[in-house]
């Protein structure tokens, strides 16, 4: 069962071949059995789910069911889940129920999908390789002594050791296209304000955005007709009509006019991830679809303007966590001040801490027209750069990441840990959708596909996918780690 797709397992369970309690239970038993090894998770609701899959069978049972009534899946620990911690992978929230649902949660509970737990990621999100985690690091199944990409690499790893058939994610500058390149997956980032953001936890408001990794562009849109929507509780969400993404999934790619941006394949891009990529474009080619190079001159400033931007809300955001309200709260305290400032000395990483002075500096006095307005002028000129794009050309191809994923421990330094989000960043600044499959791989490491679209054109991202997946197997794939735990 851990090898079969959302689809295919909505179809056992509409067939009655599998009842939910069976299909729930074999998952609880693989993270039980399993995941000590890959750290994938940080709470698991066994007892809620076994509770959710009986109302789901009966649900099934007395014609009530919807198309993912009795699908497991996860939840980034950034998701606020009713009775269940939700910890956003620090210290500061380790002892934090959340006391309502987020909206994603809300929908998919709705819609009959069982949680299976809250997976692990890096600190508030912030990195890109799950390093920065209070809950220690999580392994790449394919490689357990490589990362599996950041923030969402506990949905990512959790998605490709078959431990659920899908996860949610949030994506900032890449965390749900990253890891799902690094662990051989489909990870889709919709537009900014297709998915309501209320009540999952911000790093940065402007940026953040949630989606489905799953190991199909299939299952992304089956989760996406459940997702997205406007939600009045999310002043940045859209008033926009969703369409049925799985619609259109079946549609020829003849005459799609595909751009690959040339400053995608320079300087830094390990030889056998471009090839791979490469090879993914030429059967685009052979499915009819046209190739042409564009630029998008002003990639070069996406990181410097996103390390402005992201920080600076990130400073704002995190300033309510103080020791007083809710979350880590220092002993013993002095008076408020040594209340304040201990508790979040004691309750940040290293990594965090690094985010909020950057983002202090940046917004003080002096300072703010320098690099905030400054980089605020930057973000408009990328995101022109993509609007230009998009008149000549129907989608951007290219890497997800300019390696495959790396080694545990191997990103010492900042920057060079930044520098991986090189290929992902622009996208949120700009606020465009992308989505990563699986297209290969790279000294035995999964490599992945970015397309790009313009903004609301998840459906056609998500048809360009799928069409890729019905001439490739790529997506198929499992790790060993899949197989031997099988």
């Amino acid at each position: 069962m851990h090898d079969k797709t959302v689809t295919q397992l909505a179809a056992a369970l509409d067939s009655g071949e599998l009842s939910c309690r069976e299909l729930t239970s074999h998952f609880l038993q693989r993270i039980e059995k399993t995941d000590d090894q890959l750290n994938s998770f940080i709470t698991v609701t066994a007892e809620q789910a076994l509770i959710k899959a009986d109302a789901a069978d009966k649900a099934r049972a007395s014609g009530k069911a919807g198309k993912l009534t009795g699908i497991p899946l996860a939840l980034k620990d950034i998701f606020c889940t009713q009775g269940v911690k939700t910890s956003c992978g620090s210290k500061m929230l380790d002892n934090f129920i959340a006391p309502y649902d987020a909206t994603v949660v809300e929908k998919l509970s709705a819609a009959g999908t069982i949680s299976l737990g809250k997976t692990n990621m890096d600190e508030f999100a912030m990195g890109s390789s799950n390093e920065n985690s209070h809950y220690g690091a999580v392994k790449n199944p394919w490689d357990p002594s490589a990362v599996p990409g950041g923030s969402s690499g506990g949905s990512a790893a959790a998605v490709a050791a078959g431990l659920v058939p899908a996860a949610m994610g949030t994506d900032t500058g890449g965390s749900i296209r990253q890891p799902a390149a690094f662990c051989g997956i489909t990870g889709l980032k919709p537009t900014y304000g297709r998915v309501s953001r209320y009540g999952m936890i911000a790093y940065a408001s402007s940026l953040d955005q949630a989606g489905p990794m799953a190991r199909t562009a299939e299952d992304c849109a089956h989760l996406m007709n459940v997702i997205a929507g406007h939600d009045v509780r999310d002043s940045t969400s859209v008033a926009r009509g969703v369409p049925d993404y799985t619609e259109t999934l079946n549609a020829p790619l003849s005459g799609l006019k595909i751009g690959l941006p040339t400053e995608y394949f320079g300087d830094g891009l390990d030889p056998e991830v471009e090839k791979a990529v490469r090879d993914a474009v030429k059967v685009y080619e052979s499915l009819g679809a046209s190739v042409r190079d564009v630029s998008l001159p002003h990639t070069h400033y996406a990181i410097p303007a996103y390390y402005v931007i992201a920080p600076a809300e990130a400073s704002s955001n995190l300033s309510r966590f103080d020791g007083v309200r809710f979350g880590h709260r220092c002993d013993a305290p002095a008076d408020l001040v040594d209340l304040y400032t201990r508790s979040r000395a004691e309750g940040f990483g290293e990594e965090v801490k690094r985010r909020i002075l950057i983002g202090t500096h940046t917004l003080s006095e002096g300072f703010f027209d320098a690099y905030y307005t400054k980089a605020q002028q930057v973000r408009r000129l990328i995101r022109q750069d993509f609007l230009d794009a998009f008149e000549d050309v129907d989608v951007l191809m290219g890497p997800a990441s300019p390696t495959p994923a790396f080694d545990l421990g191997a990103k010492k330094d900042p920057v060079s840990m930044y520098l991986q989000d090189i290929y992902t960043i622009a996208v949120n600044l700009a606020g465009i959708p992308g989505i990563s499959v699986p297209a290969g791989f790279a000294g035995g490491r999964p490599v992945g596909l970015q397309i790009l679209g313009t903004h609301f054109a998840e459906a056609q991202l998500l048809n360009v996918a799928h069409q890729f997946q019905q001439a490739t197997d790529w997506h198929l794939q499992l790790p060993a780690f899949a197989e031997e735990n099988a």
